[in-house]
């Protein structure tokens, strides 16, 4: 199952939103520099004209291209924590569905942060909302408690531990036992309260 990336039949959409869904498989996949413009525009059936019409450069397709995969993951990410049971518990068999698909390639924020953050100063201000929002997906959670701001950041912290430990291993079970270990302490702390 392709629970993250772009599954829609392209040809169907309009030219931004061709170059758009390409760049997102493209920048996901391969990643953001070895990804070339002659490349997107070949892949995504525009002419050079259209292209630049729509994105003048290709930093402005990798904000439009950070943008839309933070909307489409938040959404991706929502949806499976509710298919999960809606409680922290949620957090290790929805990682686990997204480590466990074949396109899995790792955080595409923190990659592209790594990428182009130096000198793409946009890239780490679509970042930093996205992990705001992630954060607020896993405070929703929990119940409220006077710790809850700080205990959501310590699991999004761990989620992101998470995300890179399950790109370079072998297998992505170390990871989320790893995580499953800080939630059990969290909800601890959270009944103790």
């Amino acid at each position: 199952m392709n629970t993250v990336a772009s599954t829609i039949e392209t040809s169907a959409l309009s030219p931004d939103a061709r170059i758009l869904h390409t760049a997102h498989d493209f920048f996901y996949r391969d990643g953001i520099r070895t990804t070339g413009i002659d490349r997107m525009i070949a892949e995504s059936g525009v002419a050079k004209k259209t292209f630049y019409r729509y994105f003048p450069s290709k930093d402005d397709l990798i904000v439009a291209f950070l943008d839309y995969r933070h909307e489409v993951w938040m959404a991706w990410f929502r949806d499976a924590l509710q298919r999960h049971s809606g409680a922290l518990s949620a957090l290790v068999p929805a990682l686990a569905e997204w480590f466990g698909s074949e396109a899995y390639r790792g955080c595409a924020f923190i990659n592209s942060v790594v990428e182009v953050g130096g000198t793409l100063p946009r890239a780490v201000d679509i970042t930093r909302r996205h992990k705001r929002d992630m954060t607020a997906a896993i405070r929703a959670l929990m119940p409220t408690s006077r710790a809850a701001k700080a205990d959501a950041q310590a699991l999004a912290l761990a989620v992101d531990g998470a995300i890179v430990a399950a790109q370079f291993a072998d297998s992505p079970a170390d990871a989320l036992k790893a995580l499953a270990r800080v939630v059990r302490m969290v909800r601890r702390e959270l009944n103790a309260d």
